[in-house]
């Protein structure tokens, strides 16, 4: 397996800041039975981007134009970078994607109303998204964590990179944008599984 995971390395793409919603939040935030404008489709099935921003604010600081994703979710979730939370002025809380039990408040501030979360805003821990097929080829398994070599000028090895495995997903490495940077790299990088 390994010959295979050198052979085929996985794209990586950057996750800016971003914010799912629930239904409930959507609506307080721009207004009962508000739809929100899909601009872009996402690598992942079903995922865009949408035209729609916030403001998010913590106890020190706020950042504007913070760009929603669709589809809604169950949750309200706010995923930023670690730089993202010294500015806001919050603890960073490093979880997988939904996992957001006893996770740092953050007010959201829209165009009808605001909303305090009392919990909710993560930086999202670094993953790679698999097919059950590709997670087969590549010989791993939901959950399991792997390291990851990118290369180039400031070439580094990520340790703790979840595998998130699903049928209806396809291969793709998330970094946040302190990652990339650190790494000197840009959406469309390639990346070996170690």
């Amino acid at each position: 397996m390994e010959n295979y995971k050198e052979n085929n390395p996985v794209l990586v793409n950057v996750s800016a800041r971003h914010i799912h919603l629930s239904k409930d939040i959507l609506e307080i935030l721009f207004g009962e039975g508000y739809q929100l404008t899909k601009t872009k489709d996402l690598l992942q099935p079903g995922e865009h981007a949408c035209a729609e921003t916030l403001t998010i604010a913590g106890p020190r600081n706020s950042i504007e134009k913070v760009r929603i994703l669709g589809p809604l979710r169950n949750q309200t979730q706010v995923e930023v970078s670690i730089t993202d939370t010294i500015k806001l002025g919050i603890v960073p809380c490093v979880r997988l994607s939904g996992d957001i039990a006893n996770t740092q408040p953050i007010k959201l501030i829209g165009p009808k109303a605001s909303v305090d979360l009392k919990e909710g805003c993560i930086v999202a821990k670094r993953h790679i998204h698999f097919s059950t097929e590709q997670a087969l080829n590549y010989g791993i398994k939901d959950k399991e964590t792997l390291s990851i070599k990118l290369t180039g000028e400031r070439g580094l090895i990520f340790e703790n990179v979840i595998a998130r495995v699903s049928n209806n997903m396809i291969s793709e490495c998330h970094l946040d944008a302190d990652e990339a940077n650190a790494a000197g790299i840009k959406s469309g990088a390639m990346a070996v599984i170690l």
